[in-house]
């Protein structure tokens, strides 16, 4: 079974599903590599109007890097590498021409709330829930989602998510402004209101939208700040406090 799904709809939505349900939709490489691979196609490929992200079965929408694989990194260098290879994906998602969309149809912790900050827009199903839980585990964002949470919030709300390191429901993060459609708990992908509003227009319209948000933004400042944000997550990821506090949540 493939680690990810990729379909394109009839109203040119592609879908990337993370397909790891047993691991929560963990990110691995080979979901890396789906991205890129997704994230190639978009850009590319001109009948394409927007790119949706989600995952697989009920549960979980992403629960962030798979700690049973990446815990293996312990230095600096190792951990650079994965986080940049990682970061490069979230540059290249936040700054695609077209409209993209988080669905977050499960929970949501670190890594995955980095995806969904990396959207133009995330829609939540009611009573899921999302946290910035990288805290907890002694080291920051490290994919870029901390620098693009600043770009989709205000810095306030951003730094409270960010410190406090806890989970939060969609509704609560509907009112700071993160999520920006709530949805019944039983609705399938393709009826989501916004989606199918978004599908009825062309793909130029939506291209020319998603130009007019980027020329607000400095694709080099984004990028370096971006580069920071992995240089100083792999320095915290090299720590003993770090390898203790995953030693201890991998034992749970």
């Amino acid at each position: 079974m493939s680690e990810y799904i990729i379909h394109k709809n009839q109203e040119g939505i592609l879908q990337f599903i993370i397909n790891r349900p047993e691991k929560r939709n963990a990110i691995n490489y080979e979901v890396m590599d789906g991205l890129e691979k997704a994230l190639k196609e978009c850009e590319v490929n001109p009948s394409i109007k927007a790119f949706l992200i989600t995952g697989s079965g009920e549960s979980a929408f992403c629960s962030g890097g798979d700690l049973s694989k990446f815990h293996s990194l312990k230095t600096e260098k190792e951990s650079y590498e994965m986080l940049s290879k990682m970061g490069s994906i979230l540059i290249r998602l936040a700054f695609l021409p077209k409209p993209t969309l988080a669905f977050i149809n499960g929970i949501a912790i670190g890594g995955g709330c980095e995806i969904a900050a990396a959207c133009d827009l995330r829609i939540g199903k009611k009573g899921k829930e999302m946290g910035f839980v990288q805290g907890n585990l002694a080291i920051t964002t490290g994919w870029g989602g901390g620098t693009l949470l600043h770009k989709r919030i205000p810095s306030s709300k951003a730094l409270s998510l960010l410190m406090t390191a806890e989970l939060n429901d969609v509704e609560t993060l509907l009112e700071m402004g993160f999520i920006d459609e709530l949805v019944e708990s039983t609705i399938e992908m393709n009826d989501i209101p916004l989606l199918k509003a978004i599908s009825t227009k062309t793909a130029g319209v939506l291209t020319a939208y998603k130009k007019q948000m980027l020329n607000g933004w400095d694709r080099r400042e984004v990028e370096e700040r971006i580069k920071n944000e992995i240089r100083e997550c792999s320095k915290l990821w090299a720590t003993d406090d770090h390898h203790d506090a995953v030693d201890q949540f991998l034992g749970k």
